[in-house]
């Protein structure tokens, strides 16, 4: 037995093969799942396909970028031999592939041999090429100038209520984010596509330092990938040029959008003469319905204001059309007003189950829908949206 161990020894060395780590497909899977969205096949760096893995004593942990976020997941990992500190680089998405497609709880030995790294479990090899941890790139990590602790599920409620309203790939890039910024005490997240305009805010919030930064929008889709529904808490840090969250399970790091929000409370009506109750699950119903024979093209629908009554209509170049009719405390002149019916419902899956106001001040003019606090979170929100000529 000793000189079969030493007959193997030799052969490794031979050959340049690592000592195998033994580990489970989901010690693997669980903290790469948390770094792979920003991982992209394609990249100006090949390096940045790759994710970085680093196994030190009871601890895998995984580090995905690209250069712009970084997000960082781990897991205990628990071996019956001490194992000494392995950084490596691996394909990403080629490594989550492969832990996906095997049986769950799937033993897996993974070892280096000569500029690859090997990875088999039962009757499966998987040879997959490696680059040298040492030129793996990470976000320089800057001092940060406030900090403070929220919990998951509020700064998910804050994300989740703004992240539709974030415009894409638009030339003004300052628009391309989310802006989180504070005002007497009150966490606020806005976002605006310069046609609608969310807003979200948490009163009473445990931050008392000025914040006012954009995060682009690729940070901000990967952190809600990593926000759970939890009381949780999280750390949040914000520099310069950076913002950093942490959990006892993840860490994320995005550099910030360098440029100048609009003041979004310049387009949040003041004063309306006209608001109406609504339920936010009955229109929402009534305009899904609607959508079915609505113009593909232009999304565009019609809101008909009539004595007690709310008639919503939709028609599409093949002379086909739809109508839905919902009660309504309205009891003033005749009004219509045009929608991109896209926007109503990004506002209306946004916007939690429960009564809405819908307020106005005449058919050209923005239209603000507003929903109670939510218990749980605490937070509140609003949305602008502008109507559409018909």
């Amino acid at each position: 037995m000793v000189a079969f161990l030493m007959h193997a020894k030799e052969a490794r060395h031979m050959s340049n093969t690592s000592a195998p780590i033994l580990l489970t497909r989901d010690c693997l899977l669980g903290p790469l799942q948390k770094v792979i969205g920003v991982v992209e096949k394609k990249q100006t760096m090949p390096i940045l396909s790759n994710v970085q893995m680093t196994i030190e004593q009871d601890t895998i942990s995984f580090i995905g970028t690209d250069s712009e976020v970084e997000l960082r997941g781990e897991a205990l990992f628990i071996s019956q031999t001490p194992v000494e500190t392995i950084r490596l680089t691996l394909p990403g998405r080629k490594l989550a592939d492969i832990c996906r497609a095997l049986p769950d709880n799937a033993a897996i030995e993974l070892y280096q041999e000569n500029e690859c790294v090997v990875l088999r479990s039962g009757k499966s090899r998987f040879t997959l090429s490696t680059l040298p941890a040492d030129d793996f790139p990470t976000i320089e990590r800057e001092s940060a100038d406030v900090e403070f602790t929220l919990s998951q599920t509020a700064l998910k409620s804050l994300l989740q209520q703004t992240q539709a309203f974030m415009a894409h790939q638009d030339v003004r890039y300052y628009l391309n984010g989310l802006l989180l910024t504070t005002s007497d005490n009150t966490l606020i997240a806005a976002a605006t596509d310069g046609h609608r305009l969310a807003k979200a805010w948490i009163e009473n919030a445990p931050v008392s330092d000025d914040i006012h930064i954009i995060i682009p929008r690729k940070g901000v889709m990967e952190l809600l990938r990593l926000l759970s529904d939890s009381d949780e808490p999280i750390t949040v840090r914000v520099g310069k040029n950076h913002i950093a969250i942490s959990s006892p399970h993840f860490s994320f790091i995005s550099k910030l959008i360098d440029g100048r929000f609009p003041d979004y409370s310049r387009v949040i009506p003041k004063k309306t003469e006209l608001t109406l109750p609504l339920d936010r699950d009955q229109l929402k119903e009534a305009l899904q319905r609607v959508m079915i024979l609505c113009s593909e093209k232009h999304k565009a629908i019609r809101f008909e204001f009539r004595e007690g009554l709310l008639t919503i209509t939709a028609n599409n170049p093949q002379l086909e059309s739809a109508e839905e009719s919902i009660p309504l405390d309205y009891h003033k002149e005749l009004m219509d007003i045009g929608f991109n019916i896209k926007y109503l419902l990004d506002t209306l899956h946004t916007i939690p189950s429960g009564p809405i106001t819908l307020s106005l001040n005449g058919p050209d003019q923005s239209v603000l829908f507003e929903s109670q606090a939510d218990k749980e979170t605490g937070v509140s929100s609003l949305f602008v949206i502008m109507p559409m000529r018909l």
